[in-house]
């Protein structure tokens, strides 16, 4: 049924839209009672508002830190209205129902993203009475509507016009559940700071994990389907931006981003921030299928490609300068298809270009999220995994080795540890167990996904082809067996980087010493699963 709105409160940090709301609200004959920013902006307009602290006979105090904490409040939002006890209680204490609720929270989010926000700019702006109207109302909602967004008032008004006055028990639910998603993201933003926070203020290194972590998201839109067709799938977005990333780049084109595209994307991103200069990343299936720097973007784009053309098609790509004219032409031009482009931004004339070709200009995805490297990534930001009936939490793997430990009787050249921290970082972005071979800052072959690094070796090496021969290899993790380098050394590897630490890391030297290639150990494992 369809309750009337006689009585509504109204405390928010966000004035969009505020005034034609509550002008609109009065329309409907609706009592308006107000605090502090709110009730001066609905004064100044001419809006007739009632302060809380005359409604409540109790000032205002602390910085405003106690104004709503009050029984003439809550008991007017909480009171069952048709529980005999609880309107005699509201009777005796001359309680006036409140049957609408619109607040919302301070702007937490939003101070914690700034970089020169201090620890006590963002705790005071930690809401408290905000949170607890926006509870009492939505666990109220059979009698009470809570709405907690500008983005609602025109439902609002929409369901009063409707109902003459009124809001549908349908809408009141449907208002309750959103009010309770955005107290939890809300108070999980807080958790989420707090943790991130106090580890990086450690003089420790990174403190044990919390006894509890939470996890919230806004929805950004529902996709078309999950990985698969029959699996339904929506995106959701945490706050704030941790740093440059795809869940938050600005979509400047192209058909609506899926499931898999999402990810893919995400993987993309993830391994150009490993690189400061000009660098392209080809990722299919999460996987790098080819990976280069270059002198300029468009030559680091070119030869990405050229890591496995096949595969590339399809694919996603992730730039980290602005995708320019000669990038543009390359992929148009040369009838190359891709699905997604996430870059810094887009140079005009190439933006243009790319929106105007037929088959681009309404199909590929263009994102862009701004100006993003090794020095823009968050440390603190854990990573999170999830499982049936639980989730994995865990730091992230940023470390990049660059100086390793030679192990095999012929040395690496200085040119040929280049290659191999290069192939390094590669590695740490293809699903175990990983083989990546490259050449000149270049993906010639990957080995992604095996159950034996073996197997893994040469997949790798059929992909290279005849570009194994003198390219470099890197595995993520140790070979447990001679084999691996054996098939490595057939096909023409001319150096190795692995981690070390098997019980037979002699007999895999030996292997290497047999053939006089030099093998170096980076000391640490980069399983990714």
């Amino acid at each position: 049924m369809a309750r009337p709105i006689k009585r509504a409160l109204l405390s928010v940090s966000d004035k969009n839209g505020l005034e034609n709301f509550a002008r609109q609200l009065t329309d409907y004959g609706v009592e308006i009672l107000s605090t502090g920013g709110t009730f001066k902006a609905l004064e100044a307009a001419g809006i007739p508002v009632v302060e809380v602290s005359a409604h409540t006979g109790f000032p205002e105090m602390m910085d405003g830190r106690v104004k709503t904490l009050h029984p003439m409040i809550h008991g007017g939002i909480l009171a069952v209205r048709d529980n005999v006890s609880h309107a005699a209680a509201m009777d005796e204490h001359a309680i006036a129902p409140i049957d609408l609720v619109v607040v919302n929270l301070y702007p937490f989010e939003e101070t914690i993203a700034k970089e020169d926000a201090t620890r006590d700019e963002c705790v005071e702006q930690i809401d408290i009475g905000g949170p607890s109207m926006v509870r009492s109302a939505a666990k109220n909602h059979k009698f009470v509507s809570i709405v907690t967004e500008p983005e609602q008032y025109p439902e609002v008004l929409g369901e009063l016009q409707k109902h003459e006055g009124g809001i549908s028990s349908a809408f009141r639910r449907a208002l309750a559940q959103k009010a309770f998603a955005r107290t939890a993201a809300y108070d999980s933003a807080i958790a989420t700071w707090m943790f991130e926070a106090d580890r990086d203020a450690s003089d420790e290194g990174a403190p044990k994990f919390s006894e509890s972590f939470s996890l919230a998201g806004t929805k950004v839109l529902d996709l078309r389907y999950g990985e698969n067709p029959h699996q339904a799938a929506a995106f959701y977005r945490t706050e704030p931006a941790p740093e440059p990333c795809v869940a938050h780049s600005e979509v400047l084109n192209g058909k609506a981003l899926s499931f898999n595209n999402l990810v893919d994307l995400d993987a993309a991103h993830a391994l150009a921030a490993e690189f400061e200069e000009p660098f392209v990343a080809v990722i299919k299936h999460t996987n790098p299928c080819g990976a280069a720097t270059g002198g300029t973007i468009a030559e680091a784009l070119e030869r990405a490609w050229s890591g496995d053309p096949l595969s590339a098609f399809g694919s996603v790509l992730a730039f980290t300068r602005p995708v320019d004219m000669a990038s543009a032409e390359f992929l148009v031009e040369g009838n190359r298809f891709v699905e997604a482009i996430v870059a810094p931004d887009f140079d005009e004339d190439a933006f243009e270009y790319l929106t105007q070709k037929p088959r681009w200009g309404k199909n590929v995805r263009l994102l862009a999220c701004g100006a993003f490297g090794p020095s823009t990534r968050s440390r603190t930001a854990p990573e999170v995994k999830k499982l049936i009936g639980g989730f994995l939490v865990q730091d992230r793997d940023l470390t990049a080795e660059t100086a390793f430990e030679a192990v095999s009787e012929a040395k690496a050249t200085e040119a040929q540890l280049a290659e191999l921290a290069f192939a390094n970082r590669i590695a740490k972005h293809v699903k175990s167990n990983a083989i990546v071979l490259t050449n000149d800052s270049t993906v010639v072959g990957v080995g992604a996904g095996q159950m034996s690094r073996v197997d893994s070796v040469r997949l790798a090496a059929h992909k290279a082809g005849d570009r194994a021969a003198g390219s470099v290899l890197a595995s993520d993790a140790f070979f447990p067996f001679p084999d691996g380098v054996e098939a490595a050394i057939d096909a023409g590897i001319a150096a190795i980087v692995q981690p070390g630490g098997s019980v037979r890391d002699d007999d895999v030297v030996a292997a290497a010493n047999a053939k006089n290639i030099p093998m170096v150990f980076s000391g640490a494992r980069h399983f990714k699963h």
